[in-house]
């Protein structure tokens, strides 16, 4: 804990901006009772009332004119969100009541909170660990249901419990071999490479499972771009309102209607997306026409899931051919589901028509008019970049660092099993095993720098 933290009381709004019926100023900080008992006349002190006590009074400027009439939660440490004192003023939801009861507790003497102040005391002082922490923004800025689950889970602590159990089995190993190494003469057991190899290869395996979510963990965080793409007049900005639930682009008869991106965010299957209409991809020389398929070339490229619409109810063409191979020129890793619509009307296509054309892409029969076979398309493209279903309490790893750091360990850890089956020093496998929990502490923050959980709070907003 730094010492200019212990000194320092800090205060800030708390809750959203706007107006509400009611909003919080929030003070942290071993002066944070005192300041707050002397702008706030109350019946009862402050300094004298239980922890976790609310306090009806008046917080009164300088003259003693009355601010606003307010009730104050006093909380004492250690047991609190920061593990400092913490006061909270509930005032009336006005932006300007906030405003001028935040600078009359600055005037008392508070320091205004840098972004995620709050939430770094209680990593600081132990509270929380740095994935619980991360978790707080996450789950504050949560796109979906599902993406709050998740991080509601990392902030109970369960990401933090797989990544610590595995670095105490780790510590073990690693204390293990370095005895032997250091203290030769007292006869201690000798390392058996056959038993380090096993335990390694199990802590290896935990850690690979932990990263076999990391792209379903990102998806449900971040969500996902998807490009709707087709010939002119197939029906993707109908297919795009339905999806949306309201009209949003427009939609004509008209070939060449819509002749720019249209971006718009939906859940699909519990799965934040960026839907991306655009513009029908076919020869043209309308030029305003053209920038707008050259357009869609770009959105196609920056997608991480390609929506190729086709007619049902029409013969295959040219244009939808031209659309398919372009698809596949771009496609590389990306996910690629094709939506047949007109369902409704007359069918035309066979399914056998549908692969001959998309090979192996899978295909949904799709009414953007009646809604038939939207739900089944959800699904579709929730399992295409997921990868399957997660429960509840599933353990998933959202973020890139902590990505990152499980992939430096579990390499670290393969060096290690590589350097033990060569048979070279045990100096050089306790240099492998450091590595694996300098990355492995990374995760939780027992190994981070003074400037990356300075960099880890700034995204937080000020008085969280």
């Amino acid at each position: 804990m730094h010492p200019e933290l212990v000194s320092e009381t800090i205060a800030a709004i708390a809750t959203p901006p706007g107006e509400g019926a009611i909003g919080i100023v929030r003070m942290s900080g071993p002066k944070a009772i005192a300041i707050a008992e002397s702008v706030v006349h109350s019946k009862r002190r402050l300094s004298e009332v239980s922890s976790h006590s609310l306090v009806y009074g008046k917080v009164l400027d300088e003259e003693g004119k009355v601010l606003d009439e307010v009730l104050v939660g006093v909380m004492r440490a250690p047991r609190t969100y920061t593990g400092e004192d913490i006061v909270e003023i509930n005032c009336h939801g006005g932006p300007l009541i906030l405003e001028r009861v935040l600078a009359r507790l600055l005037r008392a003497g508070a320091r205004l909170a840098e972004p995620g102040e709050f939430t770094k005391r209680a990593f600081l002082n132990g509270k929380l660990d740095l994935a619980q922490a991360e978790a707080v923004i996450d789950l504050v800025r949560a796109k979906s249901p599902k993406g709050a689950e998740i991080a509601a889970v990392q902030l109970e602590g369960k990401l933090s419990a797989r990544v610590r159990a595995q670095r105490d089995e780790l510590l073990d190993i690693l204390a293990h071999i370095q005895a032997v190494i250091d203290y030769p003469e007292e006869g201690l057991v000798d390392v058996d490479p056959v038993e380090i190899q096993g335990r390694l290869e199990r802590i290896g395996q935990e850690i690979g499972k932990l990263l076999a979510t990391a792209d379903a963990g990102r998806i449900y965080r971040d969500g996902i771009r998807v490009a709707i793409v087709g010939r002119p007049n197939v029906g993707k900005s109908s297919l795009l309102n339905a999806l949306l639930g309201e009209e949003r682009a427009i939609v004509t008869p008209v070939a060449g209607t819509t002749r720019d991106v249209i971006e718009e965010r939906a859940l699909l299957g519990g799965i934040p997306f960026t839907l991306v209409d655009t513009a029908g991809i076919r020869e043209t020389l309308d030029p305003v026409e053209a920038i707008g398929v050259e357009r869609t070339k770009k959105a196609i490229a920056a997608a991480d899931l390609v929506v190729v619409v086709i007619s049902g109810a029409e013969p295959l063409g040219e244009e939808d051919r031209r659309v398919v191979r372009h698809v596949q020129e771009v496609q590389g890793s990306r996910a690629v589901l094709v939506a047949v619509n007109k369902s409704d009307l007359r069918r035309t296509l066979r399914e056998s028509d549908v692969q001959e054309l998309c090979g192996s892409w899978p295909f949904v029969w799709v009414s953007a008019a009646t809604g038939k076979g939207l739900d089944r398309l959800g699904e579709m493209v929730a399992a295409l970049v997921v990868g399957g279903e997660f429960s509840q309490d599933a353990i998933l790893v959202t973020r890139a660092r902590h990505r990152e750091a499980l992939a430096r360990a579990l390499e670290s850890l393969k060096e290690a099993q590589n350097t033990i089956a060569m048979g070279l020093p045990l100096d050089l496998v306790s240099v492998d095993l450091q590595g694996a929990l300098e990355a492995l502490g990374q995760v939780t923050g027992e190994s981070v720098s003074e400037e990356l959980v300075a960099r880890i709070f700034a995204q937080f907003c000020v008085g969280k």
